[in-house]
């Protein structure tokens, strides 16, 4: 397994996202014993970087995570995400990146995965009700007590980024990432190039679509949020099949599975 720098935390280039363990795909959910064992060979293969965040389930992924790592926290560099569920007022689906939003969210976090720490804590999504300058500031307040190491952005923008980064210096930013999604190429990685902010790419193959798995929109359940997106409906879900078919071809010729 090959090894990156994320700012001073030592990564495998491989992370494992666990959202689909717990919520958003067809059978999140059905089977934790079974995204357990994921975790642990995702661990004998050399993964040393989990994904997960408040919102997947809500809460159950980091209850689940945190189960997996129980005795084996040293071994991996954990990253979590708030600011999609409102503790004051709203409670999930509702952006919160205030201040006192944040204090409520991170113990939270440290409870469900049985750490004392976050080796990253990202900002889920950018919450237009709070000013990133006052988000990034109280991260900044975490870093120093100890309850988190480094702090992340995910899909932000370059002038948000940028804002944070003057504040508190900012690690990585996260955001979807793929052969069929290369919006970030344009305005984002040129930005975080400059600062020297990592990037981690989510969903890199596609939501599953890139496995070559996917034929059909019917193999959805109802709680799958793909059933209703427009990349996985219609005249959208038969031309990206037949992308997913050409990385199928060049995925022969060299004698490797699509993903």
């Amino acid at each position: 397994m090959k090894h990156t720098t994320l700012g001073d935390l030592d990564v495998s280039r491989i992370g494992l996202g666990t959202m689909g363990m717990s919520f958003g795909y067809t059978g999140a959910g059905s089977d934790d014993a079974e995204s357990v064992r994921t975790i642990h060979r995702a661990l004998e293969l050399g993964v040393t970087f989990l994904d997960t965040a408040e919102i997947y389930g809500p809460y159950a992924n980091e209850e689940l995570v945190g189960r997996a790592l129980e005795g084996r926290r040293d071994e991996v560099v954990l990253a979590t995400k708030f600011g999609m569920i409102s503790h004051a007022d709203g409670g999930p689906g509702h952006l919160d990146s205030s201040p006192a939003n944040i204090r409520t969210a991170v113990e939270g976090s440290l409870r469900r995965l049985g750490t004392e720490h976050i080796d990253r804590y990202y900002q889920h999504r950018v919450d237009p009700g709070t000013p990133i300058e006052d988000t990034a500031g109280a991260l900044a307040e975490l870093v120093q007590q100890g309850k988190i190491r480094h702090i992340g952005l995910s899909e932000a923008g370059p002038e948000t980024i940028r804002r944070a980064h003057a504040v508190h210096p900012v690690t990585a930013v996260q955001s979807e990432y793929s052969l069929w999604t290369r919006d970030v190429e344009e305005r984002v990685l040129p930005v975080l190039r400059e600062l020297g902010i990592g990037f981690v790419p989510y969903s890199p193959l596609g939501h599953g679509f890139l496995t070559g798995q996917i034929r059909s929109p019917e193999q959805f359940d109802d709680s799958d949020w793909r059933k209703t997106n427009p990349r996985f409906t219609g005249e959208n879900f038969q031309r990206n099949l037949r992308l997913a078919d050409e990385v199928q071809d060049i995925a022969t010729e060299v004698g490797a599975t699509p993903a």
